[in-house]
Formats: C-alpha cells, sequence, structure tokens
C-alpha cells in the first residue's frame, strides 16, 4: 500500500506525541499539520507544511485525519473530514456530548470510513493482561479506579484550559469507564456523581474534583475519581483494582511514582493477583501471584501502537463496530456524571 496521507488537526501534548508517531512509521506520510497558533515543534515536525485553517489541510486530500483538539470540536471535526472523503483517529472523549458522539458514529458507518478514538490503555500490553486476568476471574465485579492529577506552572494551566469544556471526571473518565465496559460486557444502567470546585483560579461553574459511581445490568459496580490541580495529594493519585467473588487483580505502583509525570498515567509496573479460594485449614490456597510488567512501552511508545492500529484498521477493514459503540457508551457515562453532580440526582440510562 501507498502511505497513508495524513493531516494532524491540533498539536498540543497528544497530538505532537501522534504526529511524532506518524513521522516514525513509514505507513504514514504527514501532508499537514494544523494549528490555530504557531507551536513551538520538535525538530522532527518542523520540515511539514504548518496551516492555520483546517479546511485548507482538507484540501490536501488527506486519507486520515487526527483530530487532536479540545472535545468540543471534536464531533465537527470529524464528520467534516469524513465527508471530505478521510478516515479519522479522534483523542478522547469522542465528543462533547452523547448526541453529536452518536452523530459521529453514525457518519463513519454511513460514509463506510474508519474511526478509532484514543483509548491509548486498549494499545497498552500490561493493560490487554490485566483486563484478560480479570475477565477470567469472572463476575460480577467491582472497579476501583482513580487518576488524582497534582499539577502546577504549565500543567495546571492546561488543566485550567481543558476545564473551560470538560470536567476531570469526563477527560480522564472514559479511559477507565472503557476498561469497565471491556471487562464486564454488561451495560450500564445507572450513574451517580459528586464534585468539588477545589480553586478560585477556575469559573464558579467548574469542578475540579469529582467522584462518580456506575452500576452495570449484571450487578457489578464501579468507582471512578480524578481531580487536578496544586491542590490533589501526591499519595492518592492512582488506585486500581478489580474485585469478584472469585478474588481480584490490582496494579501496583512503585512508590516513587508521581502524577505529574505522563508515563505513569499508563504504566502498570507490576500486576498482583489474588484468588479467593481456601485450603481445608481455612487460609488461602494459594498465595498471591504478582507479574512483573517490567518493559512496558512508555508514552511515546505507546502512541506509536496506536497508530500503527490505525493503519492496520485501515489496511485490513478492521470491524470497529464494537470499538465505536464502547466509546459512546463510556462518555455516555462519564456525561451522566457530570450531569448528576450538577442536579444532585441519580441518573438512568
Amino acid at each position: 500500500m501507498s502511505p497513508i496521507r495524513t493531516l494532524v488537526m491540533g498539536l498540543g501534548q497528544m497530538g505532537r506525541s501522534h504526529a511524532l508517531a506518524y513521522h516514525a512509521d513509514p505507513d504514514f506520510e504527514i501532508v499537514g499539520l494544523v494549528n490555530r497558533s504557531a507551536p513551538d515543534l520538535p525538530e522532527e515536525l518542523r520540515t511539514y507544511p504548518l496551516l492555520s485553517d483546517f479546511e485548507a489541510g482538507l484540501a490536501l486530500r488527506p486519507d486520515l485525519v487526527s483530530i487532536n483538539t479540545y472535545t468540543d470540536s471534536h464531533a465537527e471535526l470529524a464528520i467534516r473530514a469524513m465527508e471530505a472523503g478521510a478516515h479519522v483517529f479522534v483523542e478522547k472523549p469522542l465528543a462533547g456530548t452523547v448526541e453529536d458522539a452518536r452523530r459521529v458514529v453514525e457518519t463513519a458507518k454511513r460514509l463506510g470510513k474508519k474511526l478509532v478514538v484514543g483509548y491509548i490503555l486498549r494499545h497498552h500490553p500490561s493493560w490487554v493482561e490485566f483486563v484478560e486476568r480479570a475477565r477470567a476471574l469472572g463476575g460480577p465485579y467491582v472497579f476501583r479506579m482513580n487518576l488524582n492529577q497534582q499539577s502546577s506552572g504549565s500543567a495546571w494551566e492546561i488543566h485550567k484550559r481543558l476545564m473551560e469544556t470538560t470536567s476531570p471526571v469526563v477527560d480522564c473518565g472514559v479511559h477507565y469507564l472503557d476498561v469497565m465496559l471491556q471487562i464486564t460486557d454488561a451495560a450500564p444502567v445507572e450513574v451517580r456523581g459528586m464534585g468539588l470546585r477545589l480553586s478560585n483560579e477556575i469559573a464558579e461553574a467548574q469542578v475540579n474534583y469529582g467522584h462518580l459511581q456506575v452500576l452495570f445490568a449484571d450487578g457489578s459496580l464501579g468507582w471512578y475519581e480524578a481531580g487536578w490541580g496544586p491542590m490533589i495529594s501526591q499519595t492518592a493519585f492512582f488506585v486500581k483494582d478489580v474485585m469478584s467473588p472469585n478474588g481480584s487483580i490490582s496494579i501496583v505502583m512503585d512508590e516513587d511514582a508521581r502524577s505529574d509525570d505522563i508515563d505513569t498515567h499508563t504504566k502498570t509496573a507490576r500486576l498482583r493477583i489474588h484468588h479467593a479460594e481456601r485450603a481445608e485449614h481455612g487460609g488461602f490456597a494459594r498465595a498471591d501471584e504478582v507479574a512483573s510488567m517490567a518493559g512496558e512501552p512508555g508514552h511515546q511508545a505507546l502512541c506509536e501502537a496506536e497508530q500503527r492500529f490505525v493503519a492496520r484498521a485501515i489496511a485490513e477493514d478492521f470491524d470497529l463496530t464494537r470499538h465505536m459503540e464502547d466509546a459512546v457508551r463510556s462518555l455516555e457515562v462519564v456525561l451522566a456524571a457530570d450531569r448528576s453532580m450538577r442536579e444532585a440526582r441519580a441518573v438512568r440510562l
């Protein structure tokens, strides 16, 4: 196949990482980079045409448009790209509303275009093993997950800009709701959310800390917590546990892991697998198994793996129906949680 002619829209943290992945992969050919302002790009990306207008980028007739802008623009850009004849990779969340997310999916189906949403954990070998081992335990499940991020300086400025369009529970929560959905296969049926404004540097209507509880049709339940800012505890940023009647599986982080290191957002370090089976003496029949995840990929390597999946999805005509459905369902849950926290009531799905 000829290289996939690729237009990259948005050159923030994730956009640059994806652009570097396309640059390094011979299956892709970058035809243009689009950003509203003039970004400070790494040396590898400075030779590509830099545009400030999306339509000018579409005029280059790309095969793939990579959308890495703020959430509220995802749906419009994705639909315009597909209507112009391109496949689409779009960073998570898929859209700002469930209705817009469904419009994007319906457009992909109607036009026969591939739509890949940036759920990077699906391409992480350690997280793939985490999901497989959790499924092997059998349900119903309890999911305990969080990702609090202590931020200051430029990182806090990025978080404040993100909160103009999306809350931490929505922005990060879609990743971990996607993990829950992969493990249980059951539909989410009710969501409860609570949140708090923990800073006078953000608008009164915004919250920079929140958590949700979600009930599934098979009886499983999940909890997710997310907070951003200089006030967030550094010691309470990472919990990833799945429990069932048959045992549990947990991600055990290194003691010196920090929430302001982007690689720690996907690292697993070790998996601890616990079996509930007891022996005749009443104690546990088996000791906990600890599986080392040494050598797992870092953030940039994961972006490269994610884009290799995009290339294969196009070349091999993958059926992405379940992928797209999960993207909509995970978004539906976190948006219901955001609604629940603002209306102080449970939301039925």
